[in-house]
């Protein structure tokens, strides 16, 4: 047999699902340029790099998966996007908590929010062990978003019941 009977009897690839991350970032980076129009030029400038950057990235993956798919190594089907492996290692889990996370920001607030999906990723990620340290990780880490993001640089980041309460807290005490 020669190499290309050989290739021939190989399984090809199925590259479609690995193709689903990179659409969204380009779809996301395509909202982020039409959301950054009326900032200052130099946030214009940063978020034009860092966007171009992606979107240069998964051209060359989409072209990469092209020639696959042309050279017969590989097949465009979404057969392996999903299976058993997803719910029992908790990818399934952490789609469901990332999604969640980016709807009820608004409502609860970046610091809730943040300590909630810090602390629900990684207990998922964790297999529910260390509950104790990945709480309190994730009340450092949510507390430290917060000085460093709203306290300290004033970004307008969605404010929630904790964000109030601490405004009210430091406008009264000085």
């Amino acid at each position: 047999m020669n190499e290309t009977e050989l290739d021939k009897n190989q399984p090809k690839r199925s590259v479609g699902g690995e193709l689903v991350l990179p659409a969204l970032g380009v779809l996301f980076t395509l909202y982020y340029f039409t959301t950054i129009i009326d900032s200052p030029w130099t946030a214009q400038v940063s978020a034009f790099f860092i966007g171009a950057v992606l979107l240069s990235l998964s051209l060359v993956f989409f072209i990469k998966t092209g020639l696959a798919i042309r050279r017969g190594t590989a097949r465009l089907s979404f057969d392996t996007l999903f299976s058993r492996l997803d719910i029992s290692s908790g990818r399934l889990a952490l789609l469901v908590i990332t999604l969640s996370y980016a709807i009820l920001i608004e409502w609860g607030g970046f610091t809730i929010s943040t300590f909630i999906f810090l602390f629900l990723a990684m207990t998922v990620l964790n297999k529910g062990n260390s509950k104790g340290f990945i709480a309190a990780l994730s009340a450092v880490l949510s507390l430290g978003g917060y000085l460093l993001f709203i306290f300290t640089f004033e970004t307008h980041f969605p404010r929630g019941p904790f964000e109030t309460f601490m405004e009210l807290v430091l406008s009264n005490g000085s």
